[in-house]
């Protein structure tokens, strides 16, 4: 799955717990559906954020 994709799974996500919320007896995956799509974005995120502070630490390791 491509990390651009992540917004639109999460949307639709939030659209079908939304409708299965307005159902009587929503089951419990359904409420832990928008988890998955948020997951993945938390994870790239992190993953850009800790991506320069990476390669100035592999540029101290080399220049010493």
């Amino acid at each position: 799955m491509d990390p651009a994709d992540s917004p639109l799974a999460f949307t639709l996500a939030v659209i079908v717990n939304l409708v299965a919320m307005s159902q009587e007896k929503p089951a419990l995956w359904i409420g832990l559906l928008a988890l998955f799509p948020l997951i993945l974005l938390l994870l790239t995120g992190l993953y850009l954020f800790v991506l320069p502070y990476a390669a100035r630490w592999r540029g101290a390791r080399s220049a010493g």
